[in-house]
């Protein structure tokens, strides 16, 4: 006897079949494709300090080119001497980890830890964790600190390369979706590669940060000492992201700036 397919009960129980089957099989496709988007992450996050550092495929004047994924963990762990990451409190540090006791202690490495969710500890009173990437740059020692933002339309981030001073050697930015052309373009190199050189610090070792600045009369970018990078056109509320996030983020570790003049 065939099913009487006109009746209400066959229909949910058709509905309540395919949501199983349905369920069942993006639950499978999402559990076989973890592995892979943990293991793209990984290869994104090194290639992104590795680049800030200026270690990469960059040739021509426009170029940006990363290490490539077949070589990156090697050229990371060959290029980063040290991870540090410090836990931090009200602008206070309350504990130094290298990378073992950090790897220990949490069961991650310091380059996977999640920004995002490290900025909600911090707003909910607790502390949180900085991770910090050193390493040499023309024979002098560099660190890599990755920053967080809003920009108009979704998040914004990077990871900003200092010396010892604070003086910037190189940064990475990018965007979740920016508006192409305009906000889009703090990926590019023409912007990224203004920040190299300009001090977050005054002479008398106060943080000011760096501002996208419209109007600030110097296009070519050559002061290196008015705390300011060229505005993108276009793009207000993108540039005063980047501004906010680099001054609210970086300054967390001046406390171990300081601590490394002592």
């Amino acid at each position: 006897m065939m099913a009487n397919t006109d009746k209400n009960s066959y229909t949910i129980i058709f509905a309540i079949a395919m949501v199983i089957v349905v369920g069942s099989l993006l639950a499978f496709t999402a559990s076989s494709l973890k592995p892979n988007i943990k293991e793209n992450e990984r290869m994104e996050k090194q290639q992104n300090i590795l680049y800030a550092m200026g270690i990469n495929g960059n040739k021509g004047e426009g170029d940006i080119t990363f290490i490539s994924t077949d070589k990156v963990s090697e050229v990371f762990a060959s290029k980063i001497s040290e991870q540090i990451v410090l836990e931090v409190k009200d602008g206070a540090i309350l504990k130094q980890m290298n990378r073992d006791e950090f790897v220990k202690a949490n069961n991650k490495e310091p380059y996977l830890i999640d920004i995002k969710k490290e900025q909600a500890k911090a707003k909910n009173g607790s502390s949180r964790f900085l991770p910090l990437f050193k390493g040499e740059q023309e024979g002098k020692t560099v660190y890599v600190a990755p920053i967080r933002g809003k920009g108009l339309w979704d998040a914004i981030w990077g990871f900003v390369a200092l010396d010892k001073d604070m003086i910037v050697r190189g940064t990475y930015f990018d965007h979740k979706g920016e508006t192409p052309g305009l906000g889009a373009n703090i990926k590019q190199r023409y912007f990224m590669d203004d920040f190299y050189g300009e001090r977050l610090l005054t002479d008398a070792g106060v943080f000011k940060g760096i501002a996208v600045a419209k109007g600030n009369n110097d296009p070519k970018n050559e002061d290196k000492d008015d705390y300011e990078v060229d505005a993108l056109a276009g793009a207000t509320i993108t540039g005063d992201g980047v501004s906010a996030m680099i001054k609210k983020d970086l300054k967390l570790y001046l406390p171990y700036f300081k601590n490394l003049k002592k």
